[in-house]
C-alpha cells in the first residue's frame, strides 16, 4: 500500500468531553513511534486534546503548552513528547534533531505542525480543529499512510 495514501475522519464534538473521548480513544490504541500532527486556530483546543490525550496515556501531573520550551517530555504507559513548534522558524525546528523524536520509543503530539509539514515523517496522523461555536468543534483526523489509516478507519467504524 502506498505510504502517502490519505484516510480522513470526521469528528463533531459539541463540549470538552466529547474531544477528551476522540484524545482517549487515540490514546488508548497508541503505540511507540506515533507521530500526531495537531492544528488548528488559537483557542480551538490543541492543548486541552494534548492535555486529555495525556492524561489516557497515563501520564500524571500537568501537562501544559510547551510554547516557550518548544519540546517537553513525560512518562506514561509510553514517553510523550509534546511540542510546540509556533514560535520557531522552519530552520530551528530543522536543527532540533526532531527525527530522534519521530522515530522513537514514544508517542509525539505536535502543535502546530503545519509549520514543519516537511520535517513530519511521510507516514503520520494529523488532525485539524476547527471552532464552529462555543464549545463546538470538527476535528478533522486524516492519517497518511499505515498504520494512521486504519486507525482512522478504527474511528470511523466507532463514531462515523
Amino acid at each position: 500500500m502506498d505510504n502517502n495514501v490519505e484516510t480522513v475522519f470526521t469528528y463533531r464534538s459539541y463540549s470538552p468531553q466529547d474531544t477528551e473521548q476522540l484524545a482517549a480513544a487515540i490514546a488508548a490504541v497508541s503505540t511507540a513511534g506515533l507521530v500526531i500532527g495537531l492544528d488548528g486556530d488559537l483557542g480551538a483546543g490543541k492543548t486541552a486534546f494534548s492535555q486529555s490525550f495525556a492524561r489516557h496515556l497515563g501520564v500524571e501531573g500537568i501537562v501544559s503548552s510547551p510554547t516557550f520550551t518548544i519540546i517537553k517530555e513525560y512518562k506514561g504507559r509510553l514517553p510523550l513528547y509534546h511540542m510546540d513548534v509556533y514560535r520557531i522558524s522552519f530552520q530551528e525546528a530543522d536543527e532540533l534533531g526532531l527525527d530522534e523524536y519521530f522515530y522513537g520509543q514514544g508517542v509525539c503530539l505536535v502543535e502546530w505542525s503545519s509549520i514543519i509539514q516537511e520535517l513530519m515523517p511521510p507516514r503520520h496522523m494529523h488532525i485539524h480543529m476547527e471552532t464552529t461555536g462555543l464549545d463546538e468543534r470538527i476535528i478533522t483526523v486524516t492519517g497518511i499512510g499505515e498504520p494512521y489509516g486504519e486507525l482512522c478507519r478504527d474511528l470511523s467504524q466507532k463514531w462515523g
